[in-house]
C-alpha cells in the first residue's frame, strides 16, 4: 500500500470522522461508527477510494 492521502487530506478527514462520531454519540445513533472510516484511512495514509480514480493528495 503506497501512501495516498497527504497531510490536508489527512486532517480533514480526521475532523470530518469526529464530527460524524460526536454527532453519532450525541443523538445516540449508529450511524456515527461511519466516522471510523475517515479516522482509519486518515491514520493509515491510505484510501482504497482513490486507486481507481489514481489520485494523490500527499507530496512524493
Amino acid at each position: 500500500m503506497k501512501r495516498n492521502v497527504g497531510s490536508m487530506d489527512k486532517m480533514t478527514r480526521i475532523i470530518i470522522g469526529l464530527t460524524i462520531g460526536i454527532a453519532g454519540y450525541y443523538y445516540n445513533s449508529w450511524w456515527g461508527l461511519i466516522g471510523i472510516i475517515p479516522v482509519f484511512t486518515a491514520l493509515i495514509n491510505w484510501c482504497p477510494l482513490y486507486l481507481p480514480f489514481g489520485i494523490k493528495t500527499c507530496k512524493k
